[in-house]
């Protein structure tokens, strides 16, 4: 069996070769084109990035120094140049200016080509006193024109682009001034890609580029005339030119190809190029093209090792087809017996599902009967508070009323013996009693209301005011003021957070009347509340110099009706409930022991910005 099966497979083996043979090269040429395709409009991509970003980085200085031209105190320099005072003046603002603007220098030049003040007056590279009369945007700016020129610095041996614009006064040119932008952060972008770029000037020299050992080298011939016309300018001051022995080709396509000697050997490059003729600029994105033709080889490798898979699996299943058979048979046996096993199971796990059903049903009604007994624990802890609070309260409100008592019967009395102004003073002072005690009535009313659930932003201070005649009693009943500090939020704004307003109010009642648990009694009691916002989240931290809480009661303290005080004097619920209401919120509350005494509840809410506040509140 095994000899015939090599004797069958001869012929297909011998086609199978021959195919490989006869479209290995012509594949590979064609994968080759594809990969070059590919890597050109990837340059493409980044040569107009790389162009865009060059217009539009000196496209935010193109008008800047017409309108620092028309600066009166550099007019009046220009027409007198020898005031020194005025030399300082202008070289102080120059100096300003530069520093606002992120520029290189900015300087004014006479029409003799002389500069008068400069931004680096006062370094050693001090263009004051220079004369760059030979630069071409000095002619033409005096000209009248836009002066726009690259060049290397003279003094500072630094790159720049120039721009340079006439001062004008009474219609006449009295001077140029001139603004240079460094172009080496614009290079530094370039760096460590995986392509080149390049910048060539009018003669074919390269000025910027990712790769430092190309800057100052021409990709043409260095003629006379052009070593001629680049001396002429002093474009790069004193700085030795030299060729780039750069040898062109075409690629796949009829691309441009350029190999670079490099250290590590010669370097093939697919070029692509874009002309700046605004600047006299041109602008080249160099692609490897070694990656490109080492793909086109593993995708052609590719392909044929697939053909060859196909041949081999082609030959198996001959030799295989008739096992097949034979295992379709013992297939067909084994696939009755599973669908009679997959009918009775089918039938096991209909009644399963019912089962399951029923199950979901009951324990979403659980579920539901949780969630009103949770909101009315929640309630119940509100009103338990309201209960402790009540003496306290109901002292709040007698002490008012006795005075109103008293007032009254002043006011009769007063009104008898015809003090009319006395009286009426005696009733405004009753009037203010009345509404002192509607306001504390109208906080206690929204605090025992039911709340709503859905969470809005909340102005964390507002929410803290309206906390305060709440629990002054009992804080008063403990003898001790509740310090606050709460910090700025976006933008120095409000502190912001997202959560329901009552039920915020209901945690820092809880809170704050554990801290006054805490603290009554003690010789010299303290409770801060301070709030910071810290990312995306904001810390609420409420302190007290109590006798702080031990471990093993700190392990408990979040439990359901766990109290450590007295009879009738909690049901141990407040905690419980503001750490479950604080969890609805999407945030967190927990117990620290500081350095120092004392016991520390640290509350966490999410973040809010102003943004996210209803239209009505803005």
């Amino acid at each position: 069996m095994q000899l015939s099966w090599r004797r069958d497979s001869i012929v297909p083996v011998g086609l199978a070769v021959a195919v490989t043979i006869a479209t290995a090269l012509p594949a590979t040429r064609y994968m080759t084109g594809l990969q070059f395709d590919q890597l050109a409009g990837r340059a493409e991509n980044t040569l107009g990035l790389a162009v865009s970003a060059l217009r539009g980085e000196l496209a935010r200085y193109e008008n800047l120094p017409a309108l620092i031209a028309q600066h009166d105190s550099i007019r009046a320099l220009v027409r007198d140049p020898g005031n020194g005072p005025l030399a300082d003046q202008v070289n102080r603002e120059l100096e300003a200016i530069n520093a606002l603007l992120g520029s290189s220098v900015i300087y004014a030049m006479l029409p003799d080509g002389t500069t008068v003040a400069a931004s680096n007056h006062g370094a050693p590279d001090s263009f004051v006193g220079g004369n760059f009369a030979y630069r071409p945007y000095f002619s033409d700016a005096l000209a009248g024109g836009e002066g726009r020129f690259f060049a290397l610095g003279t003094t500072s041996l630094k790159r720049g682009y120039y721009f340079g614009a006439p001062i004008r006064e009474a219609g006449r040119i009295t001077g140029v001034l001139v603004f240079k932008v460094d172009i080496d952060p614009i290079e530094m972008t370039w760096k460590g890609a995986d392509y080149g770029i390049v910048v060539t000037d009018p003669e074919g020299i390269i000025f910027m580029s990712d790769r430092a050992e190309w800057t100052y080298a021409a990709i043409e011939a260095l003629t006379e005339e052009r070593l001629a016309r680049t001396a002429e300018t002093r474009r790069y001051a004193e700085t030795e030119l030299r060729e780039l022995p750069v040898t062109r080709g075409q690629g796949p396509g009829g691309h441009l190809l350029m190999t670079v000697p490099e250290p590590q050997g010669r370097t093939e490059y697919l070029a692509l190029t874009e002309a700046m003729p605004e600047m006299d600029w041109t602008v080249k994105v160099l692609m490897q093209t070694r990656p490109a033709r080492i793909q086109a080889l593993i995708a052609v490798a590719a392909l044929l090792s697939l053909f060859w898979v196909a041949v081999l699996i082609w030959l198996s299943l001959q030799q295989r087809r008739r096992r097949f058979e034979e295992r379709l048979a013992v297939q067909r046996e084994a696939q009755e017996t599973l669908e009679r096993r997959v009918g009775e199971r089918t039938a096991d796990l209909a009644e399963v599902n019912r089962r399951l059903e029923e199950e979901v049903i009951e324990r979403r009604a659980t579920e539901r009967e949780l969630r009103k007994t949770q909101s009315d624990l929640v309630q119940a802890g509100k009103l338990a508070a309201l209960g402790q609070m009540s003496a306290a309260l109901s002292h709040e409100f007698n002490q008012p009323l006795g005075a109103v008592r008293a007032y009254a019967e002043n006011a009769g009395i007063l009104l008898e013996r015809g003090r009319i102004d006395e009286a009426q003073q005696n009733l405004a002072d009753i009037s203010a009693l009345v509404e002192r005690m509607d306001v504390l009535g109208r906080h206690l009313r929204n605090f025992a209301r039911m709340p709503n659930t859905e969470l809005q932003t909340v102005a964390l201070e507002q929410v803290i005011r309206d906390t305060r005649p709440i629990i002054a009693p009992r804080l008063r009943a403990a003898g001790v003021e509740l310090e606050t500090e709460i910090g700025d939020g976006d933008h120095d704004g409000p502190l912001l957070v997202r959560a329901g307003p009552v039920r915020l109010q209901q945690v820092l009642v809880n809170i704050i009347s554990n801290a006054a648990d805490a603290v009554e009694g003690r010789p010299d009691p303290r409770i801060r509340l301070t709030a910071r916002r810290r990312g995306d989240r904001v810390t609420v931290a409420v302190r007290d110099n109590g006798p702080g809480v031990a471990p093993g009661i700190a392990a408990r303290i979040f439990d359901p009706f766990f109290t450590t005080k007295g009879v009738g004097k909690g049901l141990g619920l407040g905690l419980s409930i503001s750490y479950n209401i604080v969890k609805d919120f999407g945030g967190s509350l927990h117990l620290s022991s500081p350095d120092g005494g004392g016991a520390e509840m640290l509350l966490e809410l999410p973040a809010a910005t102003a943004r996210d506040l209803p239209e009505a509140a803005e």
